[in-house]
């Protein structure tokens, strides 16, 4: 016999890469680029998963949804879509009365926009949240509050929570806000499917989440924003803005501030969560925020980014005593 050199495991066990053997029951997992140990657990979301003879089980339980609008008309809605739209004017961004004029609901929230920057980008300026009272219908092109009665009062807490204020309602609605440009719109996995408004419809489907306030399916992101606006008194927005265009002398300094997410630091996410569309909305933010605050807009796209990373689970520490 010749003996060949190379690295294999005796019959039986197996290579646990780490450059040992092991039984099969004894196989790790990785996960984040790290290895745990047969029986270990971690959290993802709401859910544990345990190491299992190198594969993750993981229970299933149903998770909170959460949508974001952040910078100058960035929005992620809870099924993850992720698209831009500058509408200044007040719009439904999640509601649950989404069927017929009689239809009930216990909420809605709605974000009122205003341009920032001289650019024409919209920002959201104030978030309002309804609860339980009354009905928005629209009738004959205006728009009439319904009052009506739900039973119980939807009560409300507010707390604040590290950098964010956090206003937490019995009907199970949740509103984040950074005190800056970033709003998270959280719901209990009750509402699945029975929301609708800037934030789409919560049915892990994103491809249906351009969903106007009269039914339909629109491809089309203004048509859709626009659906959604509170006042038929305010303009349909009828153009991407593309603020780089607008401000070609800031493009460079943007996409070299914006490189970060793309680098090394948030190497351990990037697979997890592409890292392009937040890229390509910081380097829109950083042009387009040219009235003061631009290291602030910087900022919140850059911690967009990193929040998404570590609802992947894949923690980031990015800021330093020269960034943000």
């Amino acid at each position: 016999k010749v003996c060949v050199s190379g690295c294999v495991c005796p019959e039986g066990l197996y290579d646990d890469g780490r450059g040992g053997c092991v039984e099969k029951e004894d196989c790790p997992c990785m996960h984040n680029n790290l290895w745990y140990s047969s029986g270990q657990e971690i959290a993802v979301d709401c859910n544990t998963c345990t190491c299992q003879q190198g594969v993750w089980k993981c229970t299933a339980e149903a998770c909170f949804g959460t949508c974001m609008i952040y910078g100058s008309g960035h929005y992620i809605t809870f099924d993850g879509k992720f698209y831009d739209f500058d509408g200044n004017c007040e719009y439904a961004a999640t509601q649950d009365f989404c069927g017929g004029e009689n239809s009930g609901g216990s909420f809605s929230i709605i974000t009122e926009n205003v341009p920032c920057g001289t650019t024409g980008v919209t920002c959201s300026k104030a978030i309002k949240m309804f609860l339980g009272v009354s009905n928005g219908t629209r009738r004959n092109k205006d728009y009439k509050e319904i009052q009506r009665d739900v039973g119980d009062d939807v009560q409300y807490w507010n707390r604040t929570v590290g950098l964010y204020l956090v206003i937490e309602a019995s009907n199970g609605v949740m509103l984040i806000w950074d005190k800056k440009t970033t709003v998270f719109i959280k719901l209990t996995p009750h509402y699945k499917g029975k929301v609708c408004g800037l934030c789409g419809n919560f049915d892990d489907k994103s491809i249906n989440d351009f969903t106007t306030r009269s039914g339909l399916q629109e491809a089309n992101t203004l048509m859709f924003g626009n659906s959604w606006k509170q006042s038929s008194m305010c303009p349909d927005v009828t153009q991407q803005i593309k603020p780089c265009d607008v401000k070609p002398h800031r493009k460079s300094w943007a996409e070299k501030e914006c490189s970060i997410i793309q680098s090394e630091v948030f190497k351990i996410c990037h697979s997890k969560v592409d890292p392009i569309p937040f890229y390509e909305a910081c380097v829109h933010d950083a042009c387009s925020c040219d009235s003061g605050g631009d290291c602030e807009c910087f900022c919140s796209a850059v911690a967009a980014y990193a929040q998404e990373c570590t609802k992947a689970e894949a923690c980031v520490f990015w800021r330093t005593p020269d960034i943000c």
